[in-house]
């Protein structure tokens, strides 16, 4: 029994006239009286009656008919299905996010992909951007928005916009209505500094500040997520450089003050692992290229 063959029927039980199912087939009646004849002795039934006036299914061809059907739409959702996913219009994609990537590009570009893409299921899962890193080395991550200058081979990487540092402070300090703070000022206040492990290049940017500044910070505290150092710096525990884009978090008990003089920024990449092909992933990346264009 082939396919095709099925087709025609199906075509043919519609019409009940060989002439219009052959037009609609775009072939001649002959094809399509040797396909039928095939079919009815492959399944060792006949099932139309025909002669010079009519086409009538026989009781065999009817119930054939009813099994078609689905059997024939199920195929061509299938096809389409398929052809969906090939060109990265259907399809799943677990994508890593550090917390403060939440309050820089990565919900725009994922509401932008969405809009576009529908049939692709985005799944963001929190973490840091080391397990990040290493989680797309192993493949297990498609993409990722990460914290960092740079990745290592062979990942390909995407620069994102970058975020100058703020000061953060405790909505009671002495210097919390200034509109602009020198780090010198703050030589020796008590610093919470996001630990090292989490994410090297902020840690190495708030470091590079201070020793623009001359100073060496008094650390009092180490945290791994953003919105923990604003927590420690909220409860009074001290003040901590962070970016400027965590002021969108309206985060409860603390300011966000200018720095005075050059700054540094918060680098951000969106990363992924060039060996792992998807046509849904290569639509992500050019959504985020898009993204970029268009902000």
């Amino acid at each position: 029994m082939k396919l095709h063959h099925l087709r025609y029927f199906a075509v043919l039980a519609e019409e009940l006239h060989f002439g219009r199912a052959a037009q609609r087939l775009s072939m001649t009646q002959p094809p399509l009286s040797n396909a039928i004849r095939a079919l009815e002795d492959s399944i060792g039934a006949r099932l139309l009656e025909r002669d010079s006036k009519q086409v009538r299914l026989t009781a065999a061809g009817a119930a054939l008919l009813q099994e078609v059907g689905p059997i024939l739409e199920r195929i061509t959702r299938a096809s389409q299905l398929t052809q969906a996913v090939a060109s990265g219009l259907r399809g799943r994609l677990d994508i890593g996010v550090t917390g403060s990537m939440l309050y820089r590009g990565a919900p725009a570009i994922v509401q932008r992909f969405a809009r576009t893409t529908p049939g692709v299921e985005l799944t963001l899962h929190e973490m840091s951007s080391a397990d990040q890193l290493q989680q797309l080395q192993r493949e297990q991550l498609h993409a990722g928005f990460v914290n960092a200058r740079g990745v290592g081979e062979p990942l390909q990487s995407i620069a994102l916009t970058e975020d100058p540092f703020v000061l953060c402070l405790p909505e009671g300090h002495r210097l919390a209505r200034a509109r602009s703070i020198g780090l010198k000022q703050l030589a020796v206040e008590p610093f919470v500094m996001f630990a090292r492990d989490v994410a090297p290049a902020n840690h190495d940017n708030v470091l590079a500040l201070f020793e623009r500044a001359g100073i060496q910070p008094k650390t009092v505290h180490a945290a791994r997520q953003w919105l923990t150092v604003m927590a420690m710096v909220a409860q009074g525990l001290g003040i901590a450089l962070v970016p400027q884009s965590l002021a969108r978090s309206r985060f409860h008990g603390v300011r966000f003050v200018k720095l005075s003089g050059a700054g540094v920024s918060s680098p951000a990449l969106f990363v992924w692992h060039p060996q792992h092909p998807s046509p849904a992933l290569h639509a992500l990346v050019e959504s985020v290229r898009a993204h970029l264009r268009a902000s």
